[in-house]
């Protein structure tokens, strides 16, 4: 099988990578974040009714200007081919998390 170009969003300034932890329900769920904070983080409605996010999804987050340690938005969700070239590429580091 032949590997194929991933073309993968990069974490930019200010955001940061991070594993649902558990769904709280309302759009809202927890999140293990890279930094070492756990966040409460909303889904925006133009990613709500595209994407399907479950417990051990990997996400991209921005934090809140207000509540930057405990609140956030999702702004990406990766597949799992992404989240394994990220993990292959070392950007997820010691992320300890099951892929």
């Amino acid at each position: 099988m032949e590997e194929g170009i991933i073309r993968v969003r990069m974490p930019r300034k200010g955001e940061f990578l991070g594993f649902v932890a558990s769904m709280l329900g309302g759009g809202r769920l927890e999140v293990k974040c890279e930094d070492g904070n756990t966040r409460i983080c909303r889904i925006p409605g133009k990613i709500k009714r595209k994407i399907w996010i479950r417990e051990n999804d990997l996400i991209l987050i921005k934090p809140w200007e207000v509540q930057a340690n405990e609140r956030g938005d999702v702004i990406w969700m990766y597949t799992k081919a992404q989240a394994n070239w990220l993990k292959s590429k070392g950007i997820l580091k010691d992320f300890s998390l099951e892929i």
